[in-house]
């Protein structure tokens, strides 16, 4: 009876499972950079750290890097097969347009007194497509596996924070969404300083499959 090979995945592996797609290089490190530095501006006035005031500095990031950019690296994803790559960069570009469209376009503020539930019907439905997306992340890195466990944390703390109008839970999200944010970047930093260098320089802990 013939055997089926499993392939595994090697050490030198990028942050995200990716084919090497003739003519693509791994556009993994540039969706998690955007991904990173808009959830860290935005992160950094949940927690406190700065006064909301600043918050709409955020939309220029959130329009053309964590949108544009990472929902360009998902299509490129796609290219090189790399569906969990593709949907999760494609998907999260989605997610910062629409966060830019509700500020710039006073989406929020149109609710009224239910904002506080509109917006956190809207972090609830992306609380449980992150839950899904950290159970397949499994499959790929110990990198991913920690950006998607600090990032459904995030989500959690701040729907819980938008329905009950606990400043308290929003800020304890903005502080995750910090330590998402800094993941994120490693997971970046990982995937350009490998493959500039040829080599496993910082570990993302690819899974081993059998």
């Amino acid at each position: 009876m013939a055997t089926r090979t499993i392939p595994t995945v090697r050490e030198d592996a990028g942050p995200a499972p990716a084919s090497r797609a003739a003519g693509f290089a791994d556009p993994g490190p540039l969706g998690l950079a955007a991904f990173a530095m808009t959830t860290f501006f935005l992160s950094a006035v949940n927690s406190h750290l700065v006064p909301a005031t600043v918050e709409v500095g955020v939309l220029g990031l959130a329009l053309f890097y964590g949108g544009i950019v990472q929902i360009l690296a998902g299509m490129w994803e796609f290219a090189k097969g790399n569906t969990f790559g593709a949907v999760a960069f494609a998907s999260y570009g989605a997610f910062w347009l629409s966060f830019w469209y509700l500020i710039a376009h006073g989406g929020a503020d149109a609710m009224g007194v239910d904002k506080g539930k509109g917006v956190g019907l809207f972090l609830l439905a992306w609380t449980i497509f992150t839950v899904y997306m950290l159970i397949c992340s499994t499959r790929t890195s110990g990198v991913l596996v920690a950006v998607f466990a600090a990032l459904a944390l995030t989500f959690l703390f701040l729907t819980i924070g938008s329905f009950g109008g606990s400043t308290a839970m929003t800020q304890i999200g903005g502080w995750l969404g910090l330590v998402t944010a800094l993941l994120a970047w490693y997971g970046s930093l990982a995937g350009v300083m490998n493959a500039t260098a040829g080599r496993v320089v910082l570990p993302t802990f690819p899974a081993r499959t059998r």
